[in-house]
């Protein structure tokens, strides 16, 4: 978060602002039109940084953009041209102080207090990012589910020529097959997003902070849910012919997964993070899974010999440690499922 909230001392209010191209916000949705905004910044008290905060504020008054802020649009999209997605700059902004979200930290008298030992506010506050991996996760899930069942419907209605008449487009042994695969997978990928819904729900209901085997197996099921639907839906493409060239069939919106894959946490960010985190553990114990370990002795031979230069070399390598987290971690969850 490079966005920063400064606090000032004199004027007891804090003052948003992106100081450079990277701090703005970008892909916001309702940007173009919300009244009011959380922001999340870096909040900095007498000249230090005490991490990543919200703020809510007003976003516009009477129609018109808070003086300090510019918005423009992310640009025209290959799909969901109805949502607006804008990019969000803070040109020293000013908030009053009662902007901070302050169940767990406040300012009081120019100095920072955490009110709960433990708690930082951005944990909490980041619950909803977990919610909405899951359900960016399950959106995949069910866009996938729904082309698949229309091609289905027009295979089993499409008569193709044999030597012994026509049959329908669905009794080609390639597509018959992919259809009883696809129909579970992704039933079983959806049944493991529940569960995680179901445990995710048990913590917001109760104002706890998820465990860290959540936040990994949610972190996984977002990788695993969207890239299933990804994967099916492309075979798909590949198996029906013309029909996949043809508007209103649903493969003219497959951009969609597009956006599931970078919403709320880019798979490729998230894999990052599952095989740093396990690089971490491997230094502590060097036990586990055995390819697990494998890997990560890998990479850790490759930066040791070549410094930390190696981890962006062996990136391959990176991702298949991630991609035996990913199997690890939802067979631990959903063991009977075909993920």
């Amino acid at each position: 978060v490079q966005t920063t909230a400064t606090y000032d001392a004199g004027k007891d209010c804090f003052v948003l602002d992106s100081p450079t191209a990277g701090a703005e916000k970008n892909w916001i949705s309702q940007g173009a039109t919300a009244d009011k905004a959380v922001v999340i910044a870096d909040l900095r008290v007498g000249g230090k940084s005490y991490g990543a905060h919200g703020f809510l504020m007003d976003f516009r008054k009477g129609g018109k953009l808070v003086d300090g802020i510019e918005v423009g649009d992310m640009g025209r999209k290959t799909v969901g041209n109805d949502l607006d997605n804008a990019w969000i700059r803070f040109k020293n902004v000013t908030v009053p102080k009662s902007a901070l979200l302050r169940k767990y930290c406040d300012v009081v008298d120019g100095q920072y207090v955490a009110k709960k030992k433990g708690i930082r506010p951005i944990e909490m506050i980041g619950q909803r990012l977990f919610s909405g991996r899951i359900a960016v996760a399950q959106a995949a899930v069910t866009f996938a589910q729904q082309l698949v069942k229309m091609t289905q419907q027009y295979s089993d209605n499409k008569a193709c020529w044999t030597p012994g008449g026509d049959a329908p487009l669905s009794n080609v042994p390639q597509l018959r097959g992919l259809y009883k695969v696809a129909h579970q997978r992704l039933s079983d990928v959806m049944s493991f997003l529940q569960t995680l819904e179901l445990k995710l729900g048990e913590c917001l209901q109760g104002s706890t902070i998820p465990p860290i085997e959540l936040v990994e197996a949610i972190a996984v099921g977002k990788v695993k849910g969207v890239e299933t639907a990804i994967d099916v839906c492309f075979q798909l493409k590949q198996e029906v012919g013309s029909y996949a060239l043809m508007g209103d069939t649903g493969f003219e919106q497959m951009d969609f997964l597009q956006c599931c894959k970078f919403a709320e946490g880019d798979s490729r960010i998230l894999m990052q993070k599952m095989a740093r985190d396990r690089m971490r553990a491997f230094k502590k114990s060097g036990s586990g899974d055995p390819k697990e370990v494998e890997l990560c002795g890998k990479l850790a031979a490759a930066m040791s010999a070549r410094g930390e230069g190696a981890w962006d070399e062996e990136w391959q390598t990176v991702y298949e440690l991630a991609g035996v987290v990913c199997d690890r971690v939802a067979g631990k969850w959903a063991p009977s499922a075909r993920l």
